[in-house]
Order: C-alpha cells, then structure tokens, then sequence
C-alpha cells in the first residue's frame, strides 16, 4: 500500500492556533466522504512522533483520515506560557481538533473517532466521556496524568509538590525566570549513572533523547509552576456513567513506573461502555509500543479492524 499525504494546517483553539497534521488516505477524493480519527500525543512530545509519524500514518494507510495536533502551549501549536501541561485545556484541544475535522467537506462528522498514546491515551479516554461525537475510542499505553503527578512526578509527596509549585508560581508572577523542567535525563547513561532504573525512565530516554524518536518540538519539557493544575485531575473519572462509547485498550505486559498497565485495567474495568476490549501485548513494553514494529503491529492488528467495524 502506498504512503499516506500529510498537509500541515492550523486552526483556531482558545485564543491561538492549532498546528496540525492531517494525513491523508491512498486515493484520497475530496469528493468522497470519510471517517476520521484525532490522535493524540504523549506528555512531553509532539505530532511529529509516535501519534502522528507511527499511529495517524498507520490508520491513514487504511482508509481513515487521521490528524495529529500539538497541543496548546507545546510543539508549533501557539499560547502562552510555553510548556504548560493542563489537563483541561489538553482535552479542550481535542474538542477543538473535532471542531476541526467536522469542518471539512471530506470528513463524515457521524464517524469520528479518537485515540492517543500514554498521557494523550487518557486525555483521549476523558474527552470522549464528555463529547459524543467520539464515537469510538483507544488508548495506547494511556497513562493518567493526575495519578501519575500525585504519585511519583512528585515522589509521592502531592502536597509538598504543591507548595513547592505555589512558591515558584508566586515567585515568576513577581519576576522570577520560568522554571522549566526536563521529565527525563539527558542521556540513558547519565540516567543510570544517576541510579535511576525504572524501565519506563530509561526507555523513554532511549526514544526521546536519540535519534530513535527524537524531535526538534518533543520538548519532555514541563512548566513546574502550573503542573499543580494535574494534582486533583483524574482522567477517568465519571467513567462508570459517561464512558459509554466502543473502547480499545492496548497495554503492554511489562509494567513500568508511569503506570500504563494499573492504569490500562483500571479503565478497562471502570468504563461504562458494554462495548469494551483490552489488548495485552505480551513482552512488550511502554515505550514498546510507541515505534517498534512488532509491538505496533499487535497494536494495529487490534486497531484497525476495532475502528472499521465502528466507524
């Protein structure tokens, strides 16, 4: 099968625009209409990796049209500050990327679906229980935000995190430089060097920080001072009444310390939907299942024929 087209585009958001990449299916017809797919990237990354260059180019290739946005104040997206990672306007921006395609005269706004990779999988889950217009959905080695920043993000001390994060807010508001940190080590050796051995800490450095994954806007980057907006956020809250559409949830068997596989059962079990599937690829990691061919390729063979009989 050939390549999919890519066009880059931007749209309105809040108060500043959208960058985005919409990739086009073989034999695309704008005179034709077809079901179309947002995806979602993880925290710290942008569209051009693994929910864009590996998951929008795969659906893209059989038949969907797939758009991979940055996400407000990140990547060439626009806002201000600069690296915040809010959860709200995180799922704000896959209302507004909706906005987006059903606008278009290609797209049939009855057939819209959603997915998102590790922080983008669980934003992707929320999003959909408060709009319907997502008519099925999956999560990719999703990852709860809220959970994940209340847990180790601040080493499982929430409320000292809290004020630490208060006190530097106070401190750039009265003109302090922006304190903005890096989730990951520079390298995989000074990880370990650091005695850092936590699987999901070192592969990710081994994706974000080399030229496996590396991107000029996959930042890894967090405005310290406005992560205190994730501590009472919980992605999958109200799952038991609102998640009510198709669900596929792709997990890998070995558990690393962002908790995608605690997290990937727990939606599992707490979604409403009678209509819910988990995928459990075994021997496979997190970050796994970003590019790596097999890995993926489990996850698509689960993808793709879940998107087609529901879109």
């Amino acid at each position: 099968m050939t390549e999919a087209t890519v066009r880059n585009v931007t749209y309105r958001n809040l108060g500043w625009d959208t960058a985005a990449d919409i990739y086009l299916p073989p034999g695309f017809d704008e005179t034709k209409k077809y079901p179309a797919i947002v995806s979602t990237h993880p925290i710290g990354s942008c569209k051009d990796q693994t929910s864009g260059n590996v998951y929008a180019a795969g659906l893209a290739k059989e038949g969907f049209i797939a758009l991979a946005f940055d996400a407000s104040f990140q990547g060439a997206s626009g806002g201000e500050h600069r690296f915040m990672e809010d959860p709200a306007i995180r799922v704000s921006d896959i209302r507004f990327a909706i906005d987006y395609l059903v606008s278009l005269p290609y797209v049939d706004a009855e057939r819209i679906g959603a997915i998102g990779v590790c922080g983008g999988g669980a934003y992707t889950i929320h999003a959909a229980m408060t709009d319907h217009r997502i008519k099925a959905l999956t999560s990719i080695t999703g990852v709860n935000f809220g959970r994940l920043i209340r847990e180790a993000f601040s080493e499982f001390n929430p409320v000292g995190a809290m004020e630490a994060m208060g006190k530097q807010r106070t401190a750039e508001a009265q003109g302090a430089e922006r304190h903005v940190i890096d989730y990951l080590p520079p390298s995989v050796e000074e990880g370990r060097q650091a005695g850092l051995t936590d699987i999901d800490v070192l592969e990710a450095t081994d994706y974000y920080k080399t030229p496996r994954g590396q991107k000029p806007n996959g930042a890894t980057s967090g405005l310290f001072s406005f992560n205190s907006a994730a501590m009472g956020w919980d992605a999958f809250l109200k799952a038991e009444v609102l998640l009510t559409q198709p669900l596929l949830v792709v997990i890998g068997d070995k558990p690393g310390g962002f908790g995608a596989y605690r997290d990937g059962w727990e939606i599992y079990g707490r979604a409403a939907s009678q209509d819910k599937h988990i995928y459990v690829a075994e021997g496979w990691s997190h970050y796994d299942l970003y590019d790596q061919p097999e890995p993926v390729g489990l996850a698509m063979a689960q993808v793709v024929p879940f998107f087609k009989e529901r879109l």
